[in-house]
C-alpha cells in the first residue's frame, strides 16, 4: 500500500511565496517521477511541475520562472517552491508519483490535495 501526504497548502497574497511538500511512503521499490498538478473551480486537473528519477523538469508554461520542483530521494519526498503567486494559481494541489511497488505493480498514485488560495 502508498501513501501520498501533502502539505504546505495556505491563504497567501499576490506575489508572496509558498512552499509544498509531499510524502510518499509504504510498499515502494521505486519511484520513476513525482510531479503537481492542481485543479481550480470547474476547470480540469492540469499538470504544474514533475521531476523524473533523473531530475529533467517539466513545467507548465504559467508557471515557468516562477515555480521550482524539487525532489529528495532518499526521502521519497518532493516539494514545489512557489513565487510571485498570482490569484490564478488559486486550486487544490495534487502530488503525483509514478512508482512501482514491491509486488511488482506500477502505476500513478495521488495524494489527498491541498488548498492553495492566493488573495489579499
Amino acid at each position: 500500500q502508498v501513501q501520498l501526504v501533502e502539505s504546505g497548502g495556505g491563504l497567501v497574497q499576490p506575489g508572496g511565496p509558498l512552499i509544498l511538500s509531499c510524502a510518499a511512503s509504504g510498499s515502494i521499490f521505486s519511484i520513476y517521477a513525482m510531479g503537481w498538478y492542481r485543479q481550480a473551480p470547474a476547470n480540469e486537473r492540469e499538470l504544474v511541475a514533475q521531476i523524473t528519477n533523473g531530475g529533467t523538469t517539466t513545467y507548465a508554461d504559467s508557471v515557468k520562472g516562477r515555480f521550482t520542483i524539487s525532489r529528495d530521494k532518499a526521502k521519497n519526498m518532493v516539494y514545489l517552491q512557489m513565487n510571485s503567486l498570482k490569484p490564478e494559481d488559486t486550486a487544490v494541489y495534487y502530488c503525483n508519483a509514478d512508482l512501482r511497488t514491491h509486488l511488482g505493480s506500477s502505476r500513478d498514485y495521488w495524494g489527498q490535495g491541498t488548498q492553495v488560495t492566493v488573495s489579499s
